[in-house]
């Protein structure tokens, strides 16, 4: 294997030969802990929820926690409860989960947006859908349902019968007409949407310009809301469960999520899959990772310069192939339900000599395919225009805003979860993480065209340890139970690099056969947070060329 190396850094506090010394982090807490919770991918440090900033300035600045994943919010019989999923971007094996218990009667906690900015909209998210309120945040209001619905979905108090009554002044048009400030000031508001064009999915951004440059961005998301975790919390682990998360990123990026989820089911649940079965995961997870980013590209140029005929149809053309592939492989062409825990539905189709051969066609085209993009695209003069300098996101403001990846890799951000927190048959194969420093529009691009090409790496080598498999040995799924019941109370988070970047589920069980809480840790979401910092001084047409840059859906960030 010859995954790139990360160059040697300072150990931070806690840190040992052996991983993380939770005793050290705790000592360094200097008493602020009130209890200790065994997670299965990390331990719980539970705190007092008027202590919140003054922890987690001590985790990130003298531990090291700079990537706040994922906040989760959830209501026990005697509480409520905050979850701030701590890793670090240098290594994501150093996890750390911050537990902020709340009384039943006033569910307020202190804001961590002061310390990660990604809490922001994770923390409006816990508000609006299960009703703790977080003292101090900049803009505590809903995030994915109207501002006049009435209840908390999530509560145990929600009545769902209630009538949504909603005032006539709620009701004025939010596409009314552009106006200014003022009749002397230069300033105006604009409504870009909602719509679906030029927007990956119906979202509604505020923006407000000074002449023409943007001076504040505000984007309204929640249109697609479906109630996926709350779906999910209905279904059971088994069977039940693994068709939705096809439903989250539709672009396809259907295996990556379904992967998302069975790692965290299997950890959970402590199945085993067999190696065949990953090397069928890992090699149809980079065929869906391929047809993304095709997608991801083709609508780029779309939305840059309008070009559908060359660069959009030449982008499907392909992706189209890789479709054909998974149709094949899964049966299906979007909604692939391919996934099983502790395995796969079925090996390669029959005569398999023959789908492979079809794959290392595709494998071969490649390499000319990219060549024709960089002609259209990266090598266009209005293109590099339009994108070169626009966007920019510095690495500390990605990070600062959990961005992941080929939003932060383009920031120069050497993350990604396939080599630093290795599941699947990844470690086992040659292929490198991609970089780019330019932290533009330009850069996002380059790395996701020169992904395609790792990703062929990785498929090629796949294809070639399915050929020579032992046929006695091709063992698709581990013996897994009718029912699953893992034990009460055991929670995990756990996360794979999809498409988009880090996709992560958590889950806490309550001893039955369904989740007791299931929360999606979107990429889009949190990408979608650096907007107005990546738009700020800029014009609509860069703005435009940004969110394309973010290669969001909306399907997922809403979910």
């Amino acid at each position: 294997m010859s995954l790139q190396e990360r160059s040697p850094t300072e150990p931070d506090v806690g840190v040992t030969e052996d991983g993380l010394d939770y005793d050290a982090l705790e000592a360094l807490l200097e008493g602020h802990v009130l209890d200790r919770e065994e997670h299965v991918n990390a331990e719980g440090f539970v705190i007092r929820p008027d202590e919140v900033v003054d922890v987690l300035s001590t985790l990130k600045e003298e531990a090291g926690f700079d990537h706040c994943s994922a906040v989760t919010a959830q209501e026990y019989d005697d509480r409520f409860e905050s979850i701030y999923h701590l890793k670090k971007y240098d290594d994501p094996t150093q996890e750390l989960s911050v537990v902020v218990p709340t009384s039943k009667d006033e569910p307020v906690s202190q804001s961590a947006a002061g310390v990660y900015e990604t809490a922001d909209w994770h923390e409006r998210e816990a508000y609006d859908l299960v009703g703790i309120h977080y003292e101090g945040h900049p803009d505590l209001r809903r995030i994915l349902l109207p501002e006049t619905w009435q209840g908390h979905p999530l509560s145990e108090r929600y009545d769902q019968t209630q009538p949504q009554i909603v005032s006539l002044r709620e009701h004025a048009n939010p596409l009314q007409e552009d106006h200014r400030a003022s009749d002397d000031s230069d300033t105006m508001f604009v409504n870009v949407g909602p719509h679906h064009p030029a927007t990956h999915g119906v979202l509604h951004v505020k923006t407000v310009l000074d002449g023409e440059q943007i001076v504040d961005l505000d984007p309204d998301i929640g249109y697609l809301h479906r109630s996926e975790e709350q779906m999910c919390q209905q279904g059971t682990y088994r069977h039940q469960i693994m068709p939705y998360p096809d439903r989250w990123d539709y672009t396809p990026g259907g295996l990556l999520n379904e992967w998302a989820y069975a790692r965290a089911a299997e950890d959970l649940a402590d199945i085993d899959v067999p190696e065949y079965a990953q090397v069928l995961r890992t090699m149809s997870a980079e065929l869906t990772r391929i047809a993304a980013h095709l997608l991801a590209v083709g609508t780029f140029g779309l939305d840059v310069y309008g070009d559908f005929t060359a660069i959009f149809m030449y982008a499907v053309r392909d992706r189209e192939v890789v479709q054909n592939l998974l149709e094949d492989l899964t049966g299906q062409r979007l909604m692939f339900n391919y996934f099983r825990l502790g395995g796969v539905a079925w090996d390669l189709p029959e005569p398999r000599d023959e789908y492979l051969e079809k794959v290392r066609d595709f494998l071969d085209e490649i390499p000319d395919r990219l060549d024709e993009y960089h002609n259209l695209i990266t090598g266009n003069e209005i293109f590099q225009l339009r994108c070169v300098d626009t966007g920019y996101l510095s690495p500390e403001t990605a990070k600062n805003y959990g961005a992941t990846g080929p939003v932060a890799r383009g920031s120069g951000i050497d993350y990604d979860l396939r080599r630093d927190d290795p599941y699947g048959y990844y470690d086992e194969l040659d292929w490198d993480v991609v970089t780019e420093d330019g932290c533009d529009n330009y850069s996002r691009v380059l790395v996701r065209m020169q992904e395609v090409e790792e990703s062929a790496k990785i498929i090629k080598q796949c294809a070639d340890l399915l050929e020579d498999w032992p046929e006695d040995d091709r063992e698709i799924q581990s013996n897994v139970p009718r029912t699953l019941r893992p034990d009460p109370d055991t929670e995990i988070y756990r996360a794979v690099e999809g498409a988009k970047g880090e996709l992560g589920i958590y889950i806490r069980s309550d001893g039955t056969d369904k989740p007791a809480r299931f929360k999606i840790r979107s990429p889009c979401f949190s990408n979608l947070q650096t907007l107005p910092v990546m738009s700020e001084g800029e014009y609509i047409p860069d703005m435009v060329a940004s969110l394309g840059s973010l290669d969001i859906v909306l399907g997922e960030v809403d979910r």
